[in-house]
């Protein structure tokens, strides 16, 4: 039996994990948030770990992810996505506990013109994804033992998400604005935990993870404009989805205008396949919906 940590467990992807927890055989998870750990704070992270000596594996969903608010609530964001990894990484070097580290598309600048590989030059362009850099930077310093995982555009029937705020809205109004000039891909935060739930299965058989960069997202490639207009025809509601530019919409932070991430390495080096994005849309929706 091994024992895998996973801290922020009240988020999306760790929402998504819970759904999990009886169906992985040799396998004791200890779902956390800030409640039980929190992971900003050195020495309560030290004390859980000394009561907790068999844990086997830590899974970082823990983050600071509201883009807008990061710009003005830098340090919270910086206490949480750097100062709680750092923690965290000691914990792994120490123990010798392999981590696996879920980061994010907005440590790039955006000026890329083809999917995105895992060796493409950094440079995040808001606290947000600065932090997140900052914190990927920590990790890879302290512990050779980590796998960390970009992703891009998060969402699942848990928590607060373009997908839940598209649904809410169109119930609300006739027509919405949706910004056209920024592409990437969405990822159902369900497929991101089957692939981690793969990870720890692999682990169990040869005591080994993947170490280093690795992206994921769901496949294809849409506008957020695309991507709320198969969000309205999926749920059937009457709303008339309208695109607009970036500079129209008022946002704090800076995103990025291109973010489609290159998935060769996580497929070829795990051995599996990713659904398509409309496909597992569809999905989280019916969930969502009840259907």
């Amino acid at each position: 039996m091994i024992k895998v940590l996973v801290t922020g467990s009240n988020g999306q992807l760790g929402s998504e994990l819970k759904e999990f927890k009886n169906s992985v055989d040799s396998v004791d998870f200890v779902f956390t948030d800030f409640e039980e750990l929190d992971i900003t704070d050195y020495d309560k992270v030290k004390s859980f770990f000394e009561e907790n000596s068999n844990i086997g594996l830590i899974i970082n969903c823990a983050a600071y992810t509201a883009v807008d608010n990061a710009e003005k609530e830098y340090q919270k964001a910086r206490l949480i996505n750097v100062y709680g990894v750092s923690n965290l990484a000691e914990m792994s070097e120490l123990y010798h506990i392999p981590i696996i580290h879920l980061s994010t598309d907005y440590v790039y600048g955006g000026t890329a013109n083809k999917p995105i590989s895992e060796d493409f030059p950094e440079n995040p362009q808001s606290v947000y994804g600065k932090t997140k850099f900052d914190g990927e930077e920590i990790l890879m310093a302290t512990t050779n033992n980590h796998l960390i995982i970009r992703t891009s555009w998060l969402y699942s029937s848990y928590g607060i998400n373009f997908v839940k705020t598209i649904l809410r809205v169109a119930k609300e109004k006739d027509k919405i604005n949706v910004i056209y000039d920024q592409v990437g891909t969405p990822t159902y935060a369900a497929d991101l935990a089957k692939v981690i739930v793969h990870i720890i299965n692999e682990y169990i058989k040869t005591k080994k993870i993947p170490t280093g960069i690795f992206h994921f997202s769901n496949e294809g490639v849409c506008s957020w404009y695309d991507f709320a207009i198969e969000i309205i025809k999926m749920s059937k509601l009457n709303c008339e989805v309208l695109p607009i530019l970036t500079s129209e919409y008022n946002s704090a932070a800076e995103r990025p205008s291109f973010s489609v991430l290159n998935k060769s390495k996580i497929k070829e080096t795990l051995k599996i396949t990713i659904p398509y994005w409309k496909n597992s849309l569809e999905r989280c929706i019916n969930k969502i919906l009840g259907n």
